[in-house]
């Protein structure tokens, strides 16, 4: 690929990866003078890309919205890429067929040396069935859309008691656990933050007026996720220090279960909730892995006396007839 295709690919990247850009920015990633910029742009423009001009100083650059765009531009890494992840496709009701649909335009246009490569990989690849409540597309491409365009989104929403309303919220960010999608918003009704499950959202038409980001109630918006379903939202909620590394304890304990935090290459801590305080020992001490209870303090109490029971349950097993 020459240099003024490459450079064009990473123009048209970066006019998708953020709304707006200014002219002597983009310059300074592309690496090439304002002129150049204002000529590639130009060029984007004659092959069908509708890049609108903005103010500012040095002027600058925005992807325009509508109009029909030309296929995406790919070298060989993107393609192989994006037909194996077509290929391997899971979890989303109506999805299969989508892209199906989409790979079979892709196949089309790859190049021999790149169709052996997602092949291969293809063929070693085996996608487990999702476990987890399906979503529709369309939902999950209305609350992106919100998301992206900070507009507010009105939908139906069926709560876990089966209860049904008409919310509406400035939604921020779309979270997937690995079991589910979510949805974490400001609730304008309630004046809070809340986590809808997206498979519970039915999306209302069209869509609300725009509104004014407001600050997150964390840098980690995945992570304060995790604590909420897994340890906030209950009446009893423990933190245990477990010897093994972060990576380990992930590996038996989902995200939907507990959050893990490392502390160093060789412990981490586990955050998790119950409605009752025995379930916390229980499980902690299920993963198997040496552990310390961190807080509350008064779970140690409830440790002696659990363990002072299985110690006599032992016991008894001893003293049976074989």
């Amino acid at each position: 690929m020459g240099d003024n295709s490459a450079r064009l690919l990473r123009l048209l990247a970066l006019l998708q990866a953020r709304q707006e850009w200014g002219g002597p920015d983009l310059a300074e990633r592309l690496e090439v003078s304002a002129r150049t910029v204002r000529r590639d742009v130009e060029r984007l423009r004659e092959s069908g890309y509708p890049v609108d001009s903005v103010g500012g100083v040095g002027g600058g650059y925005r992807l325009g919205i509508g109009g029909a765009l030309p296929p995406l531009l790919l070298d060989d890494d993107e393609a192989v890429a994006l037909a194996v992840g077509l290929r391997t496709t899971v979890a989303l009701t109506g999805i299969a067929e989508t892209s199906v649909r989409a790979l079979a335009k892709l196949d089309r246009i790859l190049p021999s040396r790149s169709r052996h490569r997602v092949d291969a990989v293809a063929a070693a690849v085996v996608a487990t069935p999702a476990s987890g409540a399906a979503v529709d597309t369309a939902t999950l491409t209305a609350i992106a859309s919100a998301v992206r365009d900070h507009h507010r989104l009105r939908f139906d929403y069926v709560d876990g008691g089966g209860r049904s309303a008409v919310r509406e919220v400035e939604p921020y960010r779309l979270v997937h656990n690995g079991r589910r999608w979510y949805l974490f918003a400001w609730d304008v009704g309630r004046r809070d933050w809340r986590t809808f499950r997206a498979d519970r959202v039915r999306p209302r038409v069209p869509a609300g007026p725009a509104f004014r980001p407001r600050d997150l109630p964390a840098d980690d918006v995945a992570k304060y996720l995790v604590h909420g379903l897994t340890t906030a939202r209950h009446r009893h909620r423990a933190v245990f220090l477990l010897h093994a590394s972060a990576h380990d304890v992930a590996e038996v304990v989902p995200a939907t279960v507990g959050l893990v935090e490392p502390v160093d290459g060789r412990t981490c801590t586990l955050s998790l909730g119950s409605d009752e305080p025995d379930p916390l020992l229980a499980w902690v001490a299920s993963f198997g892995f040496d552990f310390e209870v961190r807080e509350p303090p008064e779970l140690v109490a409830r440790l002696r006396s659990l363990t002072d029971r299985l110690k006599r349950a032992v016991e008894r097993a001893d003293r049976s007839p074989q």
